[in-house]
């Protein structure tokens, strides 16, 4: 069995929670950028085409967990211009109670130029986030388990040693934030965990810089879930190597937020004590019905739709 399960109950969801502002340049960054002049760079970009979403790791997970019938809380520390984004929330049924406003502050903001070859450039400003220790677990109520997702590295390591100190269960997903981490501190997060989660090339950086493999990891948690994209994912545990298979996408529209779709998944199997191979299903359908639209919170289904489809993907 999956291990948290002490029936249903609320995730909380340590984590960002930004807004992402994604232009499409239409032609291709290499037929502007001069190879022998990359040391006096100075390009623009006419972006005709632009949108603004709502993303971040805690606000994507918390979205996935709503259309499941499930309750996840993001805890996370905004800017003054969050309005918007709380009242997308509140709709979409994702509780905002533990979000708190720095005023002085802008929330995390990521600015992605895309070019005709999917290449990006990036520009990332996190705003709030930075101030993300500000917020307390044991502020949150009636939480049966957590995750501590990508966020401010102090709130990260503060977050992980309040889950221990409450006795409540997290799962640790070091995603981008992995590279703030040495050792020590990872071999502290992987002491205090119960689950790991990473994808693959992820999962190649924490064991370098962990300086630990997957029998010491696993020895410490219950289980450790790498993803592989198209590939599907593989979950260790202390007794064995479970595969899961990816799920079929209708179309590949957006793969953005397919991680945070996948992760809510696993927090569903742990919240319902679900076996690791449902779990696994469930998760690799939520990532699969993701990439079908564009943006990490435009999807929909009902529960009805969700359940016909994951009998057909698996049975």
């Amino acid at each position: 069995m999956s291990g948290a399960a002490r029936g249903n109950g609320r995730a909380l969801i340590c984590g960002s929670l930004a807004f992402d502002t994604i232009m499409v340049f239409g032609d291709r960054f290499a037929n502007h950028i001069l190879p022998d002049k990359i040391h006096i760079l100075n390009v623009s970009f006419l972006v005709p085409q632009m949108r603004r979403e709502y993303g971040g790791c805690a606000g994507n997970i918390a979205y996935n967990l709503a259309l499941l019938g499930d309750e996840g809380v993001p805890m996370a520390t905004v800017g003054r211009d969050f309005g918007p984004y709380r009242e997308w929330l509140t709709r979409a049924g994702v509780p905002t109670t533990h979000v708190r406003v720095i005023d002085s502050e802008l929330t995390a903001q990521a600015f992605i130029t895309t070019d005709l070859d999917d290449n990006q450039i990036t520009a990332f400003h996190p705003g709030a986030m930075q101030h993300s220790h500000a917020n307390r677990v044991s502020d949150a109520e009636r939480i049966t388990l957590g995750i501590v997702a990508p966020d401010g590295r102090e709130g990260m390591i503060e977050h992980a040693a309040q889950f221990t100190a409450a006795g409540i269960p997290f799962i640790f997903d070091p995603g981008q934030g992995l590279p703030m981490f040495g050792a020590e501190d990872l071999q502290r997060f992987l002491s205090q965990a119960r689950w790991v989660i990473v994808n693959d090339y992820e999962w190649q950086l924490l064991q370098q810089k962990s300086r630990w493999g997957v029998s010491e990891i696993t020895a410490r948690i219950e289980a450790l879930i790498v993803t592989r994209g198209a590939a599907g994912s593989v979950i260790h545990t202390r007794g064995e190597q479970l595969l899961i298979p990816a799920a079929t996408a209708r179309e590949v529209v957006d793969p953005t937020g397919c991680g945070d779709a996948f992760r809510a998944g696993l927090v569903h199997g742990l919240l319902h004590g679900l076996d690791w191979r449902r779990t696994g299903h469930i998760a690799s359908l939520l990532g699969a019905i993701k990439v079908e639209a564009r943006g990490t919170q435009n999807h929909r289904f009902t529960r009805a739709e969700f359940d016909q489809r994951l009998a057909r993907a698996f049975g």
